[in-house]
């Protein structure tokens, strides 16, 4: 794989190394409160030109990735150090992986050659972590560095995206290695750039459900945002002028002014049935919002919010617009 080491005779910290993958990433801030397991992560982040926010608590560096991620659609990196730095992340990368929401967290673990030996604030956190993200591992070696961390990220966005965890071990921070022993990875080079589609098949009968029920309605979640489906969403809301609603974390999916949308805080209502509309055939169709166990959801990514969908639909509906909006 390529790397951007020029000199095979430099050494480099893994520190440095893993500063190095975040910034091939597209990382540009990382959330921390300043521990000394992971204190050369903060060197390398600065040679980088990566931001480093220090706050008082690692719920909020943890939380703050989330957001980040969710708000700018960039990678979000919170860096913590063992033991309670990494518990106490424990529920914004919960939250995260509820979320679907791609963010990396780096944890400190004592050194290597103290394994099982009672070293400072020493936890199992790959196990506690496992449960809660995609991906969940330990680096094993300096060389590894830059390598687990695309590694990482790779895994947060196969699919349906979620979090990761990486343990870093201080002494394979701190240690030094030959910068051409060490490859950083580039993410355009090992992973598709491209978003995955859905079953043509499917998307066409879904279609054709919501742009011939007498009462559709759309339910709009996060992953519309997520997955840059904003514009084909409002479009299709627009040109079918049906209601749509949006979820707690899906408000302000679509922009002011989109005069069919509302907010709510639980699921779409179902009408009350009445002497006109007993025999109508609603249907909702959900958008960008889970259902079911994150797990069962690891390896599908929510693609009906694509320019497609929107295609689909809108080429259908024609007749059943002019009639809505007469």
């Amino acid at each position: 794989m390529p790397d951007d080491s020029s000199d095979n005779n430099t050494l480099i910290s893994g520190g440095h190394l893993v500063a190095k993958a975040l910034k091939a990433e597209g990382v540009e801030v990382i959330y921390t409160l300043c521990g000394g397991h992971i204190i050369d992560i903060y060197d390398g982040c600065v040679d980088e030109g990566i931001d480093v926010v220090d706050v008082r608590h690692e719920q909020v560096a943890a939380h703050a990735a989330d957001g980040y991620a969710r708000i700018t659609g960039k990678p979000g990196c919170a860096v913590v150090t063992a033991g309670p730095g990494t518990t106490d992340a424990v529920t914004g990368v919960a939250n995260a992986f509820r979320a679907e929401s791609p963010m990396l967290l780096i944890g400190g673990q004592g050194a290597h050659t103290q394994h099982k030996m009672g070293s400072l604030q020493d936890l199992p956190h790959v196990d506690m972590m496992t449960p809660i993200t995609k991906f969940a591992a330990t680096v094993p070696d300096t060389a590894r560095a830059a390598d687990m961390v695309s590694m990482a990220f790779r895994e947060c966005y196969h699919g349906a995206p979620g979090p990761s965890f990486l343990e870093i071990p201080r002494d394979v921070l701190d240690a030094k290695v030959p910068a051409d022993k060490a490859r950083v990875p580039r993410a355009g080079h090992y992973r598709a750039s491209t978003r995955s589609a859905g079953d043509p098949e499917a998307i066409e009968k879904l279609a054709d459900l919501l742009v011939h029920a007498e009462k559709p309605a759309i339910l709009l979640g996060s992953q519309v945002w997520t997955t840059r489906g904003t514009a084909a969403a409002t479009e299709l809301v627009r040109t079918l002028n049906v209601p749509a609603y949006m979820n707690g974390a899906g408000r302000g999916t679509l922009p002011p002014g989109t005069r069919t949308t509302s907010s709510c805080r639980a699921a779409t209502p179902s009408p009350t049935p009445t002497s006109s509309s007993s025999s109508a055939r609603p249907s909702t169709s959900a958008w960008g919002t889970a259902s079911g166990s994150p797990r069962r959801r690891r390896s599908s990514r929510s693609t009906s919010t694509t320019a497609p969908w929107a295609r689909t639909a809108t080429s259908t509906s024609a007749s059943w617009a002019t009639r809505g909006s007469s």
